[in-house]
């Protein structure tokens, strides 16, 4: 079977059970939320008068006739950003993630903490945005695709023997057929 080769899907956060991970998603609604994995909408509610809140993000007073709360925290809504492109999250539909102290968009959530599972060569995690190789239900970091025996690296379109979830290349596999050391179909 040919190889082929394509980007690991966005791998949905997942609990993690020793660090919380909240996403938010921005809407002119209420507010919702289940243990520590949760799910919501930041809240925009109409400020009584006299009372401003201070917005968590530029500790200044929001003097806007809306208020919106998100993380239990109130903000302006140019003010809930992600930490790392700076974009902004307070505006309706758009989603937010929080772990590690930081507020993020799912872009960047995933580019720091989403992955795709473990490789079934190496066993290290792969992250959601590497270019991965797949086999059967393997899936592979491109410089793990390799034979076992040989070590030599597959490319696109090259073919591959795969037996007992071990990679061959072709050679590898004649010789252990010829030598009787095991039977494989070619994938």
């Amino acid at each position: 079977m040919p190889i082929s080769q394509g980007a690991a899907g966005p791998a949905e956060p997942q609990h993690q059970p020793r660090e919380e991970v909240k996403e938010q998603t921005s809407a002119r609604a209420g507010m919702s939320s289940s243990g520590r994995c949760c799910t919501g909408v930041p809240m925009l509610s109409v400020q009584p008068k006299g009372k401003q809140k201070g917005c968590a993000g530029c500790h200044r007073k929001i003097k806007d006739r809306y208020l919106l709360k998100a993380l239990d925290k109130y903000w302006h809504e140019d003010c809930l950003k992600c930490a790392c492109c700076d974009c902004r999250l307070g505006e309706v539909g758009s989603t937010l993630y929080t772990k590690a102290n930081l507020i993020l968009c799912r872009r960047d959530y995933l580019r720091l903490f989403g992955t795709t599972g473990n490789c079934a060569a190496c066993s290290k995690l792969i992250p959601a945005f590497e270019m991965v190789m797949r086999a059967r239900d393997n899936v592979y970091h491109l410089d793990c695709f390799a034979c076992q025996l040989c070590n030599q690296r597959f490319c696109v379109g090259d073919k591959f023997f795969l037996k007992n979830n071990m990679i061959l290349c072709q050679m590898d596999y004649e010789e252990g057929q010829l030598n009787g050391s095991f039977e494989a179909q070619v994938q």
